[in-house]
């Protein structure tokens, strides 16, 4: 039991007790328990500022004589509160014993009221044409908190509209409650003071410093910040109204960090993607690069329809033509850290059914020091989880090409990678017979016998294992494009025609996992519909011993939650 869990405290909230964990906030403390107070400037995950005053309250603790120290009495024989003059903001509130708030009284209601109808003098009334509508919180406190009338007659002040402050982010600062977070998460979060305030007053506004822009590659995370339209994306705006979007858990395949986020889609295509909170791993925060990934999925390398040599095949003839080669002996396998773990094991499967020996790719740049590792593929330890290999140096590339240049190696079947990446030039790649399985045109795909084009991460579903040996789920957001396939379709079609695997046994995660509970002892207490959204973090004793150089610097522990 943790000490947070052991050591509650109990609060009296719009006079009801509830046990809450000490050392937050009363923003906090009143969200545990299913309590809304309003605010616009906190955020967890930053500093608190108490600028926007939106979270008043009204705060009371037990009176106590002063003289004895004694607790002070009603005449029902219940402790006497003492409730402050003035009231108090919630963010800035810390939570101690026997705490008494009032989040409904008329004080707390009528400051609310104050607070909103001072944000709305000088803000536009234009919801209906604004790229935040919908998720706004100005826009939802106005309706649940305000006055319902505006007692404002002046003229508002104009500020200056439509910004570019980098390449990625427009500002309006018409819009802008200066709520600050931007300028706090630029200075707190990147260590980079970009942004700040100038002019005072009702003239005050948000810039960047002078020869500055916001640049940086971490720069849209102040949009998912802004709780207005101050703030929006170049890529996004105007696009979709976000009420008509789906939104599907999902895992970055940018780096082994494995940064959870949330798909946003409508009718087959992706609009935008967003981080999603995981204080194990991410916090809120995530990559811009990370955010564009989808763009792969429309992209104009993308691979549809199958293929032999040079010409267009249906799917059944491409199986016939990959078996053929794959049971002509001296065959090889180059797995991908970009698999799902369930491929992994799928993959492994078919290897033994083959006789082949199986390489695992790696794909290494630097690391940024923040959500982007040196390993560039999101799942190398699923490779070792579901045994498809038993280290990393022994099935790198670097042995791949050895074993080809030794002629040990006829047939390679390659999951997704490009051969060219990972060091086998084109002369070694005609020495041999190639079945690729990839979503984006490259080398190899180009050169290969048979090619099966297979769905990205965003079209089928299956499990990551992060650096921290965190087992996490992802969810299809959209279904796969005409003319491509399930990489497990791909594997169990060749795995049951082989003769070595039944096609229902590996045709889902689901079904995979049936398997994988007996064959994997990481995995044999975890059922794959009861991943939690924010993962499980598996005993990696089995593999203390193995060296991960590549990994990066380990941002954010397994056992205790980024930024404690």
């Amino acid at each position: 039991m943790s000490e947070e869990v052991s050591n509650l405290v109990t609060i009296n909230i719009d006079g009801r007790d509830y046990q809450v964990a000490p050392k937050q906030n009363v923003v906090e403390a009143a969200k545990s328990v299913g309590i809304e107070i309003p605010h616009y400037c906190y955020h967890p995950k930053l500093s608190t500022a108490g600028t926007c005053r939106m979270c008043l309250v009204e705060i009371g603790t037990p009176m106590r004589d002063r003289a004895t120290g004694t607790p002070i009495l009603n005449e029902d024989g219940s402790p006497k509160i003492g409730w402050m003059p003035k009231p108090a903001i919630a963010c800035g509130t810390i939570v101690s014993p026997n705490l008494h708030v009032k989040t409904k009284s008329p004080l707390a209601v009528v400051s609310r009221q104050g607070v909103t109808e001072f944000l709305l003098a000088n803000h536009p009334l234009d919801c209906p044409i604004c790229d935040q509508a919908g998720e706004c919180t100005l826009q939802e406190y106005s309706s649940d908190y305000g006055r319902g009338a505006s007692r404002y007659r002046d003229a508002k002040n104009v500020k200056p509209r439509n910004k570019s402050i980098g390449p990625r982010v427009l500002l309006n600062n018409e819009r802008c409650i200066l709520c600050r977070r931007c300028v706090r998460f630029c200075r707190e979060i990147l260590k980079q003071p970009i942004l700040g305030a100038t002019q005072r007053g009702s003239l005050t506004q948000i810039d960047c410093y002078p020869g500055k822009q916001l640049d940086h590659p971490y720069s849209m995370n102040v949009i998912d910040l802004c709780p207005v339209g101050a703030l929006t994306s170049k890529d996004f705006r105007f696009k979709m109204r976000v009420w008509f979007l789906k939104k599907t858990n999902s895992i970055c395949t940018q780096s082994s960090v494995g940064v959870n986020t949330t798909v946003w889609s409508r009718e087959g295509k992706i609009y935008r993607i967003t981080p999603r909170r995981n204080d194990f791993v991410n916090d809120t925060w995530m990559s811009d690069l990370g955010r564009m990934l989808y763009k792969s999925v429309d992209g104009e390398d993308r691979i549809l329809g199958t293929r032999r040599g040079e010409s267009v095949v249906d799917f059944d003839e491409a199986v016939d033509a990959a078996h053929e080669l794959l049971r002509s002996g001296s065959t090889a396998f180059l797995a991908s850290g970009n698999m799902s773990t369930e491929e992994q094991w799928a993959l492994k499967k078919l290897a033994e059914t083959t006789g082949g020996t199986v390489y695992l790719s790696k794909n290494i740049c630097d690391n940024d020091g923040f959500l982007v590792s040196e390993d560039r593929s999101p799942n190398r330890r699923g490779a070792l989880v579901s045994g498809l290999v038993k280290n990393f140096e022994d099935a790198s590339p670097a042995k791949l090409e050895e074993a080809i240049d030794a002629g040990k190696v006829k047939t390679l079947f390659v999951c997704g990678e490009d051969l060219q990446s990972q060091g086998i030039d084109k002369a070694r790649m005609k020495k041999i017979k190639v079945v690729f399985l990839g979503t984006r045109a490259n080398s190899t795909s180009e050169m290969a016998t048979v090619v099966f084009p297979v769905r990205t991460v965003f079209e089928k579903s299956g499990t990551f294992i992060n650096q921290q040996f965190r087992l996490q789920k992802f969810d299809a957001a959209i279904p796969g494009l005409a003319g491509t396939f399930d990489d497990l379709d791909v594997i169990s079609a060749l795995a049951s025609r082989i003769g070595g695997l039944e096609k229902t046994s590996v045709a889902t995660p689901e079904a995979i996992w049936l398997s994988m509970k007996k064959d994997c002892p990481a995995l044999a207490n975890i059922d794959f519909a009861t991943i939690p959204d924010t993962g499980v973090v598996l005993d990696a004793s089995a593999w203390r011993g193995i060296s991960f150089p590549e990994t990066g610097s380990l941002h954010y522990s397994p056992e205790t939650p980024a930024g404690k």
